[in-house]
Formats: C-alpha cells, sequence, structure tokens
C-alpha cells in the first residue's frame, strides 16, 4: 500500500490552469499512471496539444467547457462526462461556463506535467 498525503502533492498552474499531481513516479512507485486534478477558472484555456507516447482519460467533476478537438472541432465536456483521447490524439479544453470547471485525468504510461507549467503557485 502507498498513501499520498495532501501535503506531498505538487501544484503546476499557467494562467487560469492549475495541475495538483495526485500521483506520479515522484510519489508512488507506480510506473503505470498518472493521476492529475485540473482546474480551469472560467474564461481559461488548455490549448489544443497532442501526448506522443500516452492516452488519456478525463473526468468532469465540476463545471462545464468545451473539448477542443483536431481540426478545429469543439464538443462539450461538463460534470459527469468521461473522454478518453488516445496517443497522438489533438486534445484542449476551454472553460466557457460561468465557474471553475475541475476534472480528473488519468495518464497511461505516465507522464510528469510540471513541463506543461510555467510556474508552481
Amino acid at each position: 500500500m502507498e498513501f499520498i498525503s495532501a501535503k506531498s502533492i505538487e501544484a503546476w498552474s499557467n494562467p487560469g490552469v492549475t495541475s495538483r499531481q495526485l500521483l506520479n513516479a515522484e510519489n508512488s512507485s507506480s510506473n503505470r499512471v498518472t493521476l492529475t486534478e485540473v482546474h480551469v477558472k472560467a474564461g481559461a484555456c488548455q490549448p489544443r496539444h497532442i501526448h506522443e507516447a500516452s492516452e488519456q482519460v478525463w473526468y468532469a467533476q465540476r463545471g462545464k467547457g468545451k473539448l477542443l478537438l483536431a481540426e478545429g472541432e469543439e464538443r462539450p465536456f461538463e460534470a459527469g462526462d468521461v473522454v478518453r483521447f488516445a496517443e497522438k490524439e489533438i486534445h484542449g479544453l476551454f472553460n466557457d461556463g460561468g465557474e471553475e470547471l475541475m476534472y480528473l485525468s488519468v495518464t497511461a504510461p505516465p507522464i510528469h506535467f510540471g513541463y506543461a507549467y510555467a510556474k508552481k503557485p
């Protein structure tokens, strides 16, 4: 068993977006997944991007927004929805709602996302 204290969880932020790295290679011996809690403020965006060798599953827990997909496609994403992105699949998110959007992300194989964020909050 592993127990990860809330005090040991890293958080990273870009304007309007904060990610809490709940489980990653630095706080766990797991080499299969990364678990991330992502908070996206109203009006904030995670630009379209890909992960070369990892798939992701997002589970929206609060709020609503738009998934930003390939070729300019957009799709609604709101609390209770689950979406899976295969490796190399273009994805992003825009919070067009009036409140914070929060989702959990599971990434396999794992990625430590500190590289994608400007600073710790």
